[in-house]
């Protein structure tokens, strides 16, 4: 009922939020007589941030339609390669008519990157995205809305998100050979399991692992996203927190977490500061500061862009990740596509390299979280293994903003080059010569 009443109000709300943006537009017209009377520019900026307080936040696009390689521009062409029920997989390729430039992009390493699919749509790592694109061919799973896929479509679990996650790692060993795989928060739990058990087939796994501010040992360093989840029952979540998508969604019936929830919390974790964030978009309108104005407008485009979940996805992360903590405690069994159970076991990855980034003040992923993987991940030589950690960063600093690009990037792209071939496997130890006769001691 709630979702039903939500969106009720929202659909109230619309008409008076395009009102007060044509009464903005009015207000801030030199040709209007509007725009000339006394307090015009208050009242433009007034009406503009309730336009924007009212507004419906649909999905935003990528919009990357080139990157500067070396100097040179090169044209980005987006397209889907894979399409699933519930995500695409995404590709970013690239274009251009230099011989020199085009012989380098060539040659560049292949990342798929794994974005979280936690309330936001994963156009919140366009940066990310971006900034790869100037050295790597790039991918990246965009998930879908789960209010517009139809109940035909079946469920989606915490499984198929793993077995989704494997689907595409295998697809870029077929078209290249190999790949790596970088995944920022809430999958770099799934993006293990999927590693874990394709090293437990024996399978081809990833050249390298990023792993970026998740969740791999929640119980390390718990913030207030995880002390929500581990205090409150899983009967809890369902009863309070799950509804069914309304009648006018192509998913209507559908049991979800809706995203306008995940929203509201996320708001609700630090409300003064984004009271204070539009109180500085309205003076920023009334001083003309357009560019200061716009940062607030992308911003908060991305931030109160969200989808919502699956229910059964949703309730098994928070119970398999925060509350039973089934991956350190060596007890995650997933359902392949076959409908067998796999034991999840991070100790049988050998040959991928791994890396951990964390940022010094997130307060999503707490510190140590991340770095937990390493513990797990036992098989993998030393040598193979790196931690960072972003002074300065908070959650999404580590994936976006200068932080990332000044910090958190080189390290990635070092990283990636530096393990871009396949790890050569290591010689067994030879038994000692066993001595004989006289010379015997």
């Amino acid at each position: 009922m709630l979702y039903q009443l939500y969106e009720s109000q929202r659909s109230l709300m619309e008409p008076f939020a395009d009102l007060a943006q044509a009464a903005s537009k009015a207000f801030n017209n030199p040709l209007s007589p509007l725009g000339h009377i006394p307090f015009a520019q208050r009242m433009a900026a007034g009406y503009a941030l309730m336009h924007r307080l009212g507004k419906d936040y649909e999905k935003p696009e990528f919009g990357i339609r080139t990157v500067a390689v070396d100097g040179v521009n090169v044209a980005i062409h987006e397209r889907v390669e894979i399409n699933k029920p519930f995500c695409e997989l995404r590709r970013f390729k690239r274009f251009s008519d230099d011989p020199a430039t085009l012989a380098k992009l060539k040659g560049q390493p292949v990342v798929l990157i794994v974005a979280p699919l936690s309330g936001h749509y994963a156009t919140l790592l366009r940066d990310t995205v971006r900034t790869m694109l100037k050295d790597h061919k790039v991918y990246i799973t965009d998930w879908k809305n789960a209010r517009m896929v139809p109940l035909s479509e079946g469920e989606f679990h915490l499984d198929d998100y793993v077995n989704y996650v494997q689907d595409f790692i295998r697809y870029l060993q077929q078209q290249y050979g190999n790949c790596h795989v970088m995944s920022v928060c809430q999958p770099t739990v799934p993006v293990l399991a999927a590693v874990s058990l394709m090293a437990s087939r024996g399978e081809k796994t990833p050249l390298t692992m990023t792993m970026m501010g998740g969740p791999i040992d929640a119980r390390k360093s718990p913030t207030a996203v995880n002390n929500l989840a581990m205090n409150k029952s899983h009967s809890w979540f369902e009863h309070n927190v799950i509804y069914r998508v309304p009648s006018n969604f192509p998913g209507a019936g559908r049991r979800v977490y809706p995203g306008f929830l995940q929203h509201a919390g996320f708001v609700a974790m630090n409300p003064d500061h984004h009271a204070k964030s539009h109180y500085d978009y309205f003076q920023h309108l009334i001083k003309g500061d357009d560019a200061s104005a716009e940062a607030h407008r992308q911003f908060y485009d991305e931030y109160n862009a969200v989808l919502d979940m699956d229910a059964d996805y949703y309730l098994e992360t928070i119970k398999t990740v925060f509350q039973d903590f089934s991956l350190v405690q060596g007890t995650w069994d997933v359902k392949n596509p076959q409908g067998q159970l796999e034991r999840v076991k991070p100790q049988d990855i050998k040959t991928t390299a791994l890396l951990s980034v964390e940022g010094e003040l997130d307060d999503i992923s707490g510190s140590g979280q991340t770095e937990a993987v390493h513990t797990l991940c036992k098989s993998v030589p030393k040598a193979r293994q790196r931690h960072l950690e972003a002074k300065g960063a908070g959650h999404y600093g580590i994936f976006s903003g200068r932080r990332w690009r000044d910090i958190v990037y080189p390290t990635v792209k070092a990283f990636i080059l530096e393990h871009n071939a396949p790890a050569k496997p290591q010689a067994a130890a030879k038994p000692p010569a066993r001595k004989t006769g006289a010379k015997a001691r």
